[in-house]
């Protein structure tokens, strides 16, 4: 190098990689054997885009720059003999894409030092590249969470006269993926021909699209694995694992010029069946903790007890706190006792009949009957229309629960249905017949009149 001995870019802390927004420092450092004058000495960074249409071109034909700043570290003078050092300092943009190589394009970043001489003297210069990085968070990318899936239908031609079909179904566990992760692919094949298919196949492709006049599609294999045959007539379940290499991130946020898509290509070798599932490479991992969680809904109070856990009996009966509520109106028909037989049923309601069942008192555990699940109060069965019974005469204490024989159809009843709609006559408080002691089913019980008058 003659009179220039060395002539060297050094970043701080030897770092290399860098993200948008932080500042990059370093120093220039000149070393000459004897004096030497110079004009100036600048220190340029700049970031830029160049893409191209032949393959490893430097000859951009389309050009984007993120940003360009020069620094002037030494005016016009003469450096002495030694090594001189020259600090620098560089804000990086917020807005500056992911570094990015590629066949068509690259994403360049870099610092630059000029050494100008006088006039008819050589100039020097050298440069240092340096690597962006925006970290994409799959967290914040649209429509990330869930399944990938897509299924195809393919008929085909063989043996130049016969027709068959291969129905294609895949899909993979998530969306989007770091390096190192792995993608778990499921396909199901239905061969609904006679001729067996060739091997099926699941690759991770990336397609890198160029933004010249006539876009470049570079599309090329990252990792593939293989499966077997699908024989005439059978359906088949197939599942693989695709670990995922180091990739550039799917989005380069601030760039116009270049464009990266990753999808799993699913296909048979024979006939020629694909699919494709869209995917997402970034930095930052899908957090289940960010899952967008359903909101839970309300429980439903129509099919709900009023009350599901078992209360203080006692308490229930002896502190009312609503009157009773009106049951519709019945249409009772007591049949005469000439036409009763020892095969009619009893007056009273039926063990399973609950008209209008409320919460309240739990049901007897001893009940031979086991779909009874509901808590009923006892003042939930048979009230007419038209009758109304002041809390003051409901009994109290212990007392509310009956404890004599087994459910008989009007467990805790305070009065049976009026006769003939006379629903005006004050009616005094009677207790149905106690079936427990009667010879039924051998002799009838006694008529709802009989009932009545006795």
């Amino acid at each position: 190098m003659g009179k220039l001995q060395a002539f060297e870019i050094a970043f701080d802390k030897k770092k290399e990689v860098y993200s948008p927004g932080d500042s990059i420092t370093g120093t220039v450092t000149i070393k000459v054997s004897q004096p030497l004058q110079c004009k100036a000495i600048k220190v340029n960074c700049n970031g830029f885009c160049g893409i191209t249409s032949k393959v490893n071109d430097t000859s951009w034909t389309m050009e984007e720059q993120y940003f360009n700043s020069t620094l002037s570290v030494a005016d016009k003078g003469t450096l002495k003999q030694g090594e001189h050092t020259f600090p620098f300092k560089f804000l990086i943009p917020a807005t500056a894409p992911t570094s990015f190589e590629g066949n068509y394009g690259k994403i360049i970043y870099r610092v630059r030092a000029f050494f100008d001489t006088p006039r008819f003297a050589k100039d020097y210069s050298t440069e240092k590249p340096f690597y962006l990085l925006s970290l994409l968070n799959l967290n914040e990318v649209p429509d990330i969470w869930g399944t990938c899936s897509s299924a195809v239908t393919q008929q085909f031609t063989y043996m130049l006269v016969k027709t068959g079909t291969v129905v294609l179904k895949a899909h993979t566990d998530m969306k989007g993926y770091t390096a190192g992760q792995i993608i778990q692919v499921t396909a199901n094949i239905h061969n609904q021909s006679g001729k067996t298919t060739g091997n099926m196949a699941a690759s991770l492709m990336q397609r890198v699209t160029y933004e010249t006049k006539k876009p470049t599609h570079d599309v090329r294999t990252i990792a593939e694995v293989e499966g077997g045959v699908v024989k005439a007539g059978k359906e088949v379940e197939w599942k693989e694992q695709i670990i995922v290499p180091p990739l550039p991130q799917s989005s380069l946020a601030g760039c116009e010029l270049i464009k990266i898509e990753y999808f799993v290509k699913v296909n048979l070798k024979s006939p020629e069946v694909q699919l494709t599932l869209p995917v997402h490479i970034g930095n930052v991992s899908l957090d289940k903790k960010l899952h967008p969680s359903k909101k839970a809904a309300p429980p439903s109070t129509e099919d709900t007890p009023a009350s599901t856990s078992t209360p203080d009996t006692s308490a229930s009966a002896s502190t009312p706190t609503l009157p009773p509520r009106p049951a519709p109106k019945p249409a009772p028909r007591p049949a005469p006792r000439s036409r009763m037989s020892s095969h009619n049923s009893p007056s009273a309601p039926s063990a399973e009949y609950h008209p209008g069942a409320e919460g309240g008192t739990p049901m007897n555990d001893d009940f031979p009957n086991k779909r009874q699940s509901q808590l009923v109060s006892p003042n939930a069965f048979s009230y007419a229309p038209g009758l109304f019974f002041p809390q003051s005469q409901l009994p109290s204490g212990p007392a509310a629960v009956p404890s004599g024989p087994p459910f008989s159809g009007s467990a805790g009843a305070t009065a049976p249905y009026p006769v003939n709609g006379a629903s005006s006559m004050p009616t005094p408080l009677i207790v149905p017949p106690n079936y427990s002691t009667s010879a039924y089913p051998q002799e009838a019980p006694p008529s709802y009149d009989e009932s009545c008058n006795t």
